[in-house]
């Protein structure tokens, strides 16, 4: 899965949120729908290799022995968080302890259901780390999106803040003001798969 294509970053870690249940999508795991041919969770989790992260945390939580079993994601650590019904926020959480016992000074943030984000945004939010106070974002016509890139000195305050469905945003939005926005509309497109219309979005065996 690790890729050639960006040098690493030897002190960021690719931190990908796979643990939500899809359950205005009949309650399919998100990490298993299935975009170009390969599961969704399989396509983030290489996009964060190719943009050069030297490590990649996957949280796992609806339908974890599923995605364990038929996802290919033998380079990564798989993190299990069984609160995952609480919601993005207890993944963030479940995330970032995970990263605490590594030599990670950054982590790259991103979920599972933002098929149109690749490894090009990706690698942009990357460039922008300096070092442990890094608060960088990735953004669409000026509007802050995924990926979110966390310096460590932010993970306690991050993971703190992480309460429901909010994930970082609560603590990204005390902190605004420092927080670097780099433009990334013109290589990525920040939409969700959270509904039975958005479906329509994928592409199961690839583009024809």
């Amino acid at each position: 899965m690790t890729s050639d294509q960006a040098p690493r970053r030897p002190r960021v870690a690719g931190l990908l949120l796979a643990a939500g249940a899809g359950r205005r999508l009949g309650g399919r795991p998100k990490a298993l729908l299935r975009h170009d041919g390969a599961l969704l969770v399989e396509r983030a989790a290489r996009a964060l290799w190719d943009a050069g992260c030297a490590r990649v945390h996957v949280v796992l939580g609806a339908g974890a022995e599923e995605v364990r079993a038929q996802a290919e994601l033998s380079e990564c650590v798989l993190v299990d968080n069984p609160g995952w019904g609480e919601g993005m926020g207890s993944s963030l959480r479940a995330g970032l302890r995970s990263l605490g016992g590594t030599d990670a000074r950054g982590a790259l943030v991103s979920l599972v259901d933002q098929p149109g984000i690749g490894p090009e945004a990706y690698a942009r939010v990357l460039d922008a780390f300096t070092g442990e106070t890094s608060l960088v974002s990735a953004a669409y016509d000026g509007r802050r999106g995924h990926p979110v890139l966390l310096g460590s000195a932010h993970w306690a305050g991050a993971a703190e803040a992480a309460r429901g469905d909010q994930g970082a945003r609560e603590y990204l939005r005390e902190h605004s003001a420092g927080i670097r926005l780099v433009e990334c509309g013109d290589v990525a497109e920040a939409y969700d798969i959270d509904t039975g219309a958005d479906l329509g979005r994928l592409r199961p065996g690839g583009a024809h």
